[in-house]
């Protein structure tokens, strides 16, 4: 209950504010109906409250099995590579940062690389994530990878014609040399509407502590929305394989958007001690979609 700051507890010794529960309070609770009179008592949202207490539950429980995942990972020296693409503001990151929460990390790595230096800019294009991809009994996450070159350089101009041709007649070759190589690649494009990437945007210019997150390219992927889904849906039709396929998340709830994607890596991948899961793995085929030919634009 931590993680929300309507439930935060804070301790005894300082001056409680509104809104806050106690740790003496949360002790003293024996039953849900104990639970929502003292929600009640303190003005917060009972409905609010419940959700958020249900989320931490089921994500804690989660959590434990990527644990179970992540020690199957390094016993058999399996090498996991889990791809975060979709528009900003999507989620990725705050899905990530869920994900890698409790897990060792000194066998998982998060991969968010800057814009490329003048020498990775004349390197073939791929080079510079090939060194981030996951070692025997790792997993990496890639917070955006090479799919750059799909979507986001097309659409800000950020490469030529020939090369944004180039990288989509190579990266299905790319993907099925790793394949080959049995590293175990999930891709996920998380998928939200116009509205609520709007939504987002101003809410992180509202908040100094999120600021940092707004760039250029930012600014412009409102004006460039129709253009994005043009490059997303060509990306779709010609790097979505039966070896490396594409997993649209439904991502304009955060919370249900971050519980399916565990879901479905926990379903996708197997790992010893599955079978004594405490919780659903089996995602909720209303968030989580694989991408069909003849399926319509998700967002």
């Amino acid at each position: 209950m931590e993680a929300n700051p309507k439930l935060k507890a804070l301790p005894s010794s300082t001056k409680t504010p509104p809104n806050t529960l106690t740790p003496e309070e949360l002790a003293e609770l024996t039953s849900r109906k104990s639970l929502i009179q003292l929600l009640r008592s303190k003005q917060i949202d009972v409905k609010r409250a419940i959700r958020a207490i249900r989320y931490e539950r089921e994500l804690r429980q989660l959590q434990v099995e990527l644990v179970k995942l992540q020690r199957d990972v390094q016993i058999h020296g399996r090498r996991v590579a889990l791809i975060f693409e979709g528009r900003d503001a999507a989620g990725k990151g705050g899905a990530i940062r869920r994900f890698v929460e409790h897990l060792n990390p000194r066998s998982m790595r998060i991969v968010a690389l800057p814009k490329p230096t003048e020498i990775e800019k004349g390197q073939w294009y791929f080079q510079r994530y090939v060194s981030h991809l996951p070692n025997p009994g790792e997993i990496a996450f890639f917070d955006r990878s090479w799919y750059n070159r799909a979507v986001v350089e097309p659409v800000n101009q950020f490469c030529t014609k020939k090369q944004y041709q180039i990288f989509m007649q190579q990266v299905p070759e790319f993907e099925h040399m790793l394949y080959e190589d049995r590293i175990e690649v999930i891709k996920f494009w998380f998928s939200i509407s116009k509205e609520e990437q709007d939504r987002r945007f101003k809410a992180r210019m509202k908040n100094p502590l999120k600021q940092w997150k707004l760039s250029p390219v930012d600014d412009k992927a409102q004006e460039h929305w129709d253009l994005y889904t043009t490059y997303k849906e060509e990306m779709f039709s010609k790097t979505h394989t039966s070896y490396a396929p594409w997993v649209i998340v439904k991502a304009n709830n955060k919370l249900r958007a971050r519980l399916e994607a565990i879901r479905h890596v926990l379903n996708t991948l197997p790992y010893n001690g599955r079978e004594t899961a405490k919780v659903n793995l089996h995602p909720d085929p209303n968030i989580i979609l694989r991408f069909h030919r003849r399926s319509a634009s998700q967002d």
